[in-house]
């Protein structure tokens, strides 16, 4: 799933591309809204919030509205020209926007919803403060995290209502800079308040580029630290990264880490709410 850098780029892909535009096309591919016509709509601007993008409207007639999409596995936002031949097939477009001068086009998004700009907190009210939201706020992700200090650190990061931003990738690169087994308790962490910093980081560094790394090196293969790198050797020691999974059943993600920067936690992990953390 897309990491929040990756969610804030498409946004500022949107925005700029459609700020201020009137819509002369307006197509909904999802059975829900396939009837809702927003032509003549002017587009006020796109926001991330953590994973979820919204486009907030202006119709001719109406309170605002705001276009809320998620990407999930697979979506992607494309700008281009109109007349241009799009990048992936027609059945895959979820969501078309644009006038005379471009076209947005929204490939196989995972949430495609249209709710009053009013009542955007339905939709991203739940989330945790967002790591490269204007409004970021760390003590208040702190306090989420401290919430439940048995559940492991690595499964916490990952939950977008303590703090919303951090995905797969970045969650076991900022396990392995900090030193931390994934299935550390949160209150094992010695410092956690820089954890989340070192994250904050990571994820401002690399909004501002398409290729993400958290090693500084942008060629194939030597990006990250041990996302991906199952068996490989570590970077810094060269002992075998290895790979698990973490997470209740069915919502299992894969976990990175070295065995020697990251040693296991002295003591067995801690049931969180959905009983025994899965080995």
């Amino acid at each position: 799933m897309p990491e929040g850098d990756t969610v804030y780029r498409a946004a500022r892909l949107l925005d700029r591309a459609l700020a201020g535009h009137v819509l002369t096309v307006a197509d909904l591919r999802v059975p829900q809204h396939a009837t809702v016509d927003l032509v003549g709509s002017r587009v006020e601007g796109t926001v991330s919030r953590g994973k979820h993008l919204l486009t907030r409207l202006h119709p001719p007639a109406g309170p605002p509205l705001t276009l809320h999409t998620h990407l999930k596995m697979e979506g992607a936002w494309r700008v281009l020209a109109p007349g241009r031949r799009w990048s992936r097939p027609a059945h895959q477009a979820r969501v078309v926007l644009g006038d005379a001068t471009v076209t947005a086009v929204g490939f196989s998004l995972g949430v495609v919803e249209l709710l009053p700009t009013a009542d955007e907190d339905q939709v991203v009210g739940h989330l945790g403060p967002d790591l490269l939201g204007p409004d970021w706020d760390e003590d208040e992700a702190l306090r989420r995290l401290r919430e439940e200090p048995d559940r492991e650190v690595g499964d916490a990061l990952r939950d977008q209502t303590r703090l919303t931003g951090l995905g797969n990738m970045y969650v076991a690169e900022l396990c392995f800079v900090s030193g931390l087994h994934p299935r550390l308790p949160v209150e094992d962490v010695p410092d956690l308040a820089r954890v989340v910093r070192r994250g904050r980081q990571m994820l401002l560094l690399n909004k501002e580029r398409a290729v993400q790394s958290t090693t500084g090196d942008l060629r194939e293969r030597e990006r990250t630290w041990v996302y991906r790198r199952e068996r490989s050797p570590c970077r810094r020691c060269a002992t075998p990264v290895r790979v698990d999974q973490q997470g209740p059943p069915g919502r299992e993600r894969a976990i990175y880490w070295c065995p020697r920067c990251q040693p296991e936690p002295l003591t067995p992990p801690r049931p969180g709410p959905d009983g025994p953390a899965p080995r």
